[in-house]
């Protein structure tokens, strides 16, 4: 049997893409699949939905692959690359989960509205649990090692979940774990709308967290959204510290416009004591001994105050849609540092924690640009660049070094991918790519290997 084009499968989806990028309130929330509504299982107001996403990689310089990190392999070039990995790798288009969301009219043109979303990982089964990944690293030599990556998936039952009151004319304003603004804004105007295999946005979790790994999702927030006949749009989001201080809030605003088929967004991040897990080296784990820590939940973290700004666009053109974006990120020694012992995402515990790591601000700016072409109904081509520069951040004798020496020097990291998409139609793709990525100088330090190549070939079904 062939795929049965309806008006939904060609173009339309990626008419829906850019409608549900400029619909107000709360359909900029929505992270789920956006089949059609007359297609959805929605009973009672209430939808469920899902994407199950897998595919087949190789990678030139790789770890071998994770079962519990949500994209398996590592995408991109890292520290711990010593082999040539092939294997099934999830969630490389879209984050493979299975959610619920619901929308009740209340009065006037008010409506209850609420998501949750759990995250897993369809080649084994498991949730999505970056930090277990880190774990299963502890105190292992570099060449003994998984793929361990940090980020905001660390086992939790629910990634998303909040409630809230949308209303046509007023906004939305919802409560909960939510995805960041700066987040949704990158999946708006990223080439690859995020896609881990395909760009380094979606690869690497800090820059979608605005410099944090752990925050492109955030707990104890609140978030308004407001759009003004599709013309202006913005948001606002807070999150809680959940004690009586201040070391862990955020906030994040953004504003944009729409002219035309040009979407324009600008976006402040601040985010108070955001922390970088990382797996426990063999002397940390010595010192473990004895603990009331349990090596099989405890991390190192480094703990910083992280500022970001970025202004992102997009074109679309009928079957040429363009995008491009900048963002600058900078890591600050936090004003509340954490203790060791500070439980941290999914319960994990932050055994041993640094609080010093930038006595001088490690500033970084990020570029990209990109293309996506409808060829003929159903099929697009994705090219994309990405480039990230590094300061030199160190001090003493580290100052203003530009080698590979330390990991405070200054560097490059360069990245570009090319991939197909076949829609066959609202719920069933076929996608196909590459995407090489290189470092340099001190975003370089202590890698085995300074670049990847990873094809990729896979299947995503939603629904």
């Amino acid at each position: 049997m062939g795929c049965n084009h309806t008006p939904w499968s060609p173009g339309g989806l990626l008419l829906a893409v850019a409608t549900l990028a400029m619909a107000p309130a709360f359909t900029q929330q929505k992270t789920g699949p956006g089949v059609p509504e007359d297609d959805s299982l929605t009973w009672h107001g209430i939808t469920l939905y899902g994407v199950v996403d897998l595919g087949i990689q190789y990678d030139t310089h790789s770890a071998p692959f994770s079962p519990y990190r949500p994209a398996a392999s590592g995408n991109i070039v890292r520290s711990n690359d010593y082999g040539s990995p092939t294997g099934l790798t999830p969630s490389n288009m879209g984050q493979s989960r299975v959610g619920l969301e619901g929308r009740q009219h209340l009065v006037s043109d008010f409506s209850g509205v609420f998501q949750v979303e759990t995250f897993f990982n369809p080649q084994s089964g498991e949730l999505a649990d970056s930090a277990k990944s880190l774990v299963g690293n502890n105190g292992k030599a570099v060449t003994d090692q998984n793929i361990g990556v940090d980020g905001s998936s660390a086992g939790q039952v629910f990634q998303t979940a909040f409630v809230g009151i949308q209303s046509d004319r007023y906004g939305a304003l919802t409560f909960g774990r939510q995805v960041s603004l700066l987040s949704a804004g990158m999946i708006q105007h990223d080439p690859n709308q995020l896609a881990a295999a395909f760009g380094l946005l979606g690869a690497s979790n800090q820059y979608a967290g605005g410099g944090g790994n752990e925050d492109n999702r955030l707990d104890d927030t609140v978030k308004y959204l407001y759009d003004f006949d599709h013309l202006v749009h913005a948001g606002m989001l807070y999150k809680f510290d959940g004690s009586a201080g201040q070391g862990r809030t955020a906030y994040q605003v953004n504003i944009g416009g729409n002219y035309a088929d040009a979407t324009v967004d600008a976006y402040y991040s601040k985010v108070n004591g955001s922390v970088s897990a990382a797996a426990l080296t063999a002397t940390q784990v010595s010192a473990l001994s004895g603990s009331a820590y349990p090596q099989s939940d405890s991390l190192a973290g480094s703990v910083s105050d992280n500022t970001a700004y970025a202004l992102m666009a997009s074109y679309d053109l009928d079957a040429v849609q363009l995008f491009a974006g900048y963002e600058h990120v900078r890591w600050a020694n936090p004003g509340t540092p954490l203790k060791a012992g500070f439980v941290n995402l999914g319960g994990y515990i932050l055994a041993f924690v640094t609080n010093t790591a930038y006595s001088d601000p490690k500033q970084v700016q990020v570029y990209w640009a990109g293309v996506r072409h409808t060829v003929i109904p159903g099929l697009d081509l994705t090219a994309a660049y990405y480039y990230v520069h590094q300061n030199a951040y160190g001090t003493g004798s580290q100052a203003g070094c530009s080698t590979t020496a330390h990991s405070t020097c200054s560097g490059n990291t360069v990245d570009f991918s090319f991939d197909a998409d076949y829609r066959c139609n609202a719920h069933f793709d076929a996608y196909a790519g590459a995407m090489y990525s290189g470092v340099r100088g001190g975003m370089a330090s202590g890698y085995l290997y300074s670049t990847d190549i990873t094809p990729t070939v896979g299947l995503r079904y939603k629904f």
